[in-house]
């Protein structure tokens, strides 16, 4: 591909603060570029109106001199940003719904009365849904306008893309739900899951006398072949110097050593396959590097440092795997202040460390995200710095290796082990489906909110078309099957259980509506929403093994997830309403029975997992007990 083709594959880079009005067409299909690093960024300082003149830029800040005769507002590409349109529609198609959402939200607010058949409040969240909202290409631009007129995220703390402070996403806040509390013994609540997490014992921490490296190729091979796809926060191509660095001070001191010691810790981990399948009794693989690393951890948390964060980050990437969510949130959390602050002051972030800073930050935001949908965590205010951080874009390599170092032999060959590899499609579809969900938790979930069915009708519809949108803006690579399980990969898997995952909490309140009041469910958009909602639920409880291809990041969360989506197949079951849009007895019975066989698996992995699999298993015996006492009535 020449230089002016790559060019023209890429749409001027997406900023928070500014957004072009022009639809983004999906480029036509060219040979796939195999790393990002092959996107280069200019020689020099480029702005949007010289790109588009073909002028060449004199790079002058604020105004370069052509913005200045032409007396036109100056934007720079900025070079950190690589991403092809492709990339960025995965993005830009859930941001340009933030202003139509808030409109959306004040007209709801000052509605005029409706009639008594659509106005019933919702005790706990509550939606309705039209079809999706047919939007004019009109519509899409104006609300595209009206994001940079409201300065979207120039406001964090009101930002829908955040998580709220007080929600009812968690999964056992379904046992307060009518039905399925009748299948419960004692009032469990989110909070249950946080006190059994903060009871548990500390993580245990052996003594390994000496460090066996004599598999470290293969360890460093699999972690950027199984675990960098996930976090994509190791640069491939400063790995070989980390490992030198690593090997000369004997792993004894620094943030190299750290983290070498860290990717050799989750490639090791991530050979064996979901730590649920191993034996309880044996040590986790990757544990004496982990170990080894977890010494020196310390020492570099004094610091604040991009390396310091960088090391917070992969220590809380093993402890996920280990299903220690408490513990990992420690550490992100300190990431997270270390972030915040390099952040405050642009001078703080060199060139050299914004792209690494900038992955390091998503990560952060990613799955801190994850645990506050779970968790009543305090917030380490993270999000408040997303209109400053860009998306990922694209390692570089090293231009100009020190001389000394580039003579040194390579132990092991580790440098042919790893470079080259940087992929970033997951963590970009990521990226804009965690903030989706944060939508959906802070427009549909927040407590006490006191929306009816009919004012979060189009919210809710529109929440689905950009879920819709989100899927349809996936490049070829990552874009899984929505109609079977004939995936390709582990990266396919796991976002088509999160996507449906989505569906299913957008569409969830309809279900509760009707177990509040069965005959809400004469209204047939409400009962078409319910049915989208089952279909999605069954659609990622269906063929539940599949989850395991992402449990070295997800076990938990995913295992939470399929606790709240069995939990509302059985009340929907409960419902007479709601279970005739259900498929056959048997095949429900099958797949709560597989959730339970599943997530009984996980039990021993943490507390707050056991006390997932005792309710539902003993739920599912109170259901089964209730259903046989209704059919002998009948």
């Amino acid at each position: 591909m020449s230089a002016h083709d790559m060019e023209e594959a890429l749409d001027p880079p997406l900023t928070r603060k500014r957004y072009h009005a022009e639809a983004v067409d999906y480029p036509r299909r060219r040979a796939t570029v195999a790393t990002y690093g092959a996107i280069t960024s200019p020689r020099w300082p480029e702005c949007q109106i010289c790109r588009l003149r073909k002028t060449r830029c004199n790079g002058a800040r604020p105004r370069c001199q052509l913005c200045i005769d032409l007396d036109a507002e100056c934007i720079y590409r900025e070079p950190g940003i690589k991403l092809d349109a492709g990339d960025k529609l995965i993005i830009e198609k859930l941001d340009r719904i933030e202003g139509l959402l808030r409109s959306r939200m004040a007209a709801a607010a000052s509605n005029s009365p409706l009639s008594s058949t659509t106005t019933e409040t919702v005790n706990e969240p509550a939606s309705n849904d039209d079809s999706a909202v047919n939007m004019t290409e009109d519509t899409t631009l104006s609300s595209r306008t009206s994001v940079v007129g409201l300065g979207s995220w120039a406001n964090p703390p009101t930002s829908i893309s955040t998580m709220p402070k007080l929600h009812t996403t968690p999964a056992l806040n379904l046992l307060q739900w009518p039905f399925i509390r009748d299948l419960v013994a004692a009032p469990y609540d989110p909070h249950t899951l946080l006190q059994l997490e903060m009871a548990r014992e500390p993580l245990r921490i052996p003594h390994y006398v000496g460090l066996d490296l004599s598999n470290a190729v293969a360890h460093a091979r699999a972690f950027f072949a199984r675990v960098n796809v996930w976090y994509a926060c190791v640069n491939p191509y400063t790995w070989p110097r980390y490992y030198d660095i690593a090997i000369s001070s004997s792993f004894q001191e620094g943030a190299e050593s750290c983290i070498v010691l860290l990717v050799l810790a989750l490639g090791c981990a991530s050979q064996y396959g979901s730590i649920s399948t191993l034996s309880p009794e044996a040590d986790p693989p990757g544990l004496p590097y982990f170990v080894a690393a977890w010494g020196l951890l310390p020492n570099v948390t004094m610091r604040n440092s991009v390396l310091a964060a960088q090391c917070n980050i992969l220590a809380s990437a093993y402890l996920f795997y280990l299903v220690r969510p408490l513990e990992a949130w420690s550490l992100l959390s300190s990431a997270s202040l270390k972030l915040q602050l390099l952040f405050g002051n642009p001078s703080r972030v060199s060139a050299q460390w914004r792209e690494l800073s900038t992955r390091l930050y998503w990560n952060a935001l990613l799955y801190e995200s994850d645990l506050l949908a779970e968790l009543d965590l305090p917030h380490s205010g993270i999000v408040h710095y997303e209109e400053l951080v860009d998306l990922p874009g694209g390692f570089e390599p090293e231009d100009d290796e020190d001389e000394d170092q580039s003579s040194t032999p390579r132990e092991n060959h580790v440098v042919d082990a790893v470079v080259g590899h940087d992929e970033l499609w997951y963590f970009l579809a990521e990226i804009a489906l965690r903030r989706l969900l944060n939508r959906v938790s802070h427009v549909i979930y927040q407590k006490d909110n006191s929306l009816t069915l009919a004012s979060l009708g189009p919210i809710a519809s529109e929440l689905d078309f950009q879920l819709s949108q989100w899927y349809e803006g996936l490049p070829q690579a990552v874009r899984f099957p929505l109609s079977s399980l004939q995936t390709s990969n582990s990266i396919q898997t796991v976002l088509r259980l999160r996507y449906f995952a989505c569906r299913t909490i957008i569409y969830r309140p309809y279900i509760l509506a009707v177990l509040q009041h069965e005959q809400t469910s004469a209204d047939p958009m409400v009962r078409e929403c319910c049915r989208r909602c089952l279909d999605a639920t069954l659609n990622q409880l269906d063929h539940i093994s599949r989850h395991r291809e992402g449990h070295l990041p997800y076990l938990w969360q995913g295992a939470l997830s399929m606790v709240s989506q069995t939990l509302l197949i059985m009340g929907s079951t409960m419902s007479p309403a709601l279970s005739v849009l259900l498929p056959s007895a048997a095949r429900v019975n099958a797949i709560i029975s597989g959730v339970i066989e599943e997530v009984n698996r996980y039990a021993h992995l943490a507390p707050s997992l056991k006390l997932s699999a005792e309710i539902i298993r003993d739920a599912e015996k109170k259901r089964q007990i209730s259903l046989r006492s209704v059919a002998k009535q009948i």
